[in-house]
């Protein structure tokens, strides 16, 4: 029989659970364009390319904003500065549910995800930083788990919402959302809540590290060639399968509750295999998904193929965070930024890389460019491991040979 939660832990669990659903709404708010593509495109008689332009402009900002507002808003109060950017998030949906044209929209949605730029990776932080070490790795990727139920729930509903109600209605259920997650996390999280504070020299170390760095090019590597793909599946399914709203919505329904349950098992055995080792495994899975794709002849076919990448997307993410949360704690608050800014430059290259090949390719051409990125992480994360591992036993060696004074 399990023994009763003490209060200390109740307080965490809930602080846990309030993490957990503000990045719920941060994930479907950034996949809301990517859901709403077809109904968006329409209502502002711009292509499709343009459409991805509208997602990769959001990806630069979140990706340039994550590290550089890591640095400005290092000494602030976690609850002020976790509940003010959920807030920010909402205020920001709200006005691009109101805003009349492609040009209007643009300024707004780019400034708007700033939010997220703050949120995902200082929650993260700030759950390692109250974390005991030997549950360090299961809590970050608890939190973060919030984006793969936003890929259960969120995306699949911003695509029939979207169809059916149009993209401005998507927006202003994400809008009410995050102010609803403000409210709980302003409620949940304690104050006085400060991650060390963040100086020149900290960031000097992090990008004078190869290790470091390489580990925040897997994410984005990987992320691009994710996005690549993703950006434009719901035209994908559409013209490509001829799907109808429905089928979309069931489409991404599958894909984000297989990338729920990757998720839950990678949260169940990272601390025992190691998230380098998870990270690896996971992206071998999604260069298998891609490779196969061209066997997809039909939807049925192709939600099969997808199986490897759906239950391996965001458990990727979520073993980087652990990763990198893993490498220093005491960097994590820049690293993780790093980390977030990976995820979203690379969201910017694949919705560009994509864009360029519907310009002179077509669909299926897609997932070829997605393997070459997917590639490229493989080979970065496998260097990654292996020199982490020789550093931990330079370290272990280290300490063997010191001899206590007496």
């Amino acid at each position: 029989m399990n023994a009763p939660l003490t209060p200390a832990r109740q307080a965490q669990a809930h602080t846990l659970w309030a993490f957990l659903v503000g990045n719920f709404f941060i994930g479907c708010g950034v996949m809301v364009v990517s859901g709403g593509l077809n109904d968006l495109v329409h209502d502002l008689r711009i292509s499709i390319a343009q459409g991805g332009h509208l997602i990769a402009v959001a990806a630069v900002m979140m990706g340039v904003g994550a590290p550089v507002l890591a640095y400005l808003v290092s000494k602030l109060d976690r609850r002020q500065l976790l509940v003010g950017s959920l807030a920010w998030y909402a205020v920001g949906h709200g006005l691009c549910a109101l805003m009349s044209d492609y040009a209007a929209l643009i300024p707004v949605r780019a400034l708007t995800v700033l939010g997220a730029a703050v949120f995902t990776p200082q929650a993260a932080a700030t759950v390692g930083h109250i974390s005991p070490p030997e549950h360090r790795g299961r809590n970050i990727t608890f939190v973060f788990m919030g984006w793969s139920i936003a890929s259960v729930v969120g995306m699949p509903l911003a695509a029939w919402v979207s169809e059916r109600l149009g993209w401005r209605t998507a927006m202003g259920m994400v809008a009410c959302g995050s102010a609803l997650a403000a409210f709980w996390l302003m409620w949940g999280l304690p104050r006085g809540i400060r991650t060390p504070a963040l100086s020149l020299r900290a960031w000097q170390r992090v990008f004078r590290s190869p290790l470091m760095m390489a580990v925040v090019l897997v994410t984005a590597c990987q992320s691009a060639g994710q996005q690549t793909v993703l950006a434009y599946a719901a035209p994908y399914f559409k013209f490509g399968y001829g799907a109808s709203p429905e089928q979309i919505s069931v489409m991404f329904a599958w894909f984000g509750g297989l990338a729920l349950t990757g998720n839950l098992l990678l949260n169940r055995f990272i601390d025992r295999i190691g998230a380098a080792r998870a990270v690896t495994i996971t992206l071998s899975l999604m260069l298998f998904s891609m490779a196969i794709w061209p066997l997809a002849v039909n939807l049925v076919w192709l939600a099969v193929i997808i199986v490897p990448w759906s239950i391996s997307g965001f458990a990727t993410n979520s073993g980087q965070q652990a990763r990198l949360g893993a490498l220093s704690p005491r960097l994590a608050p820049a690293l993780l930024a790093l980390n977030t800014s990976g995820i979203y430059l690379g969201h910017a290259a694949g919705a560009t890389g994509g864009g360029w090949v519907l310009g002179v390719a077509s669909y299926p051409s897609l997932p070829w460019l997605g393997m070459v990125w997917m590639v490229v992480a493989l080979a970065l994360s496998a260097w990654a491991m292996k020199r982490q591992q020789h550093r931990d036993a330079r370290r272990r060696g280290l300490a063997r040979t010191v001899v206590p004074r007496r």
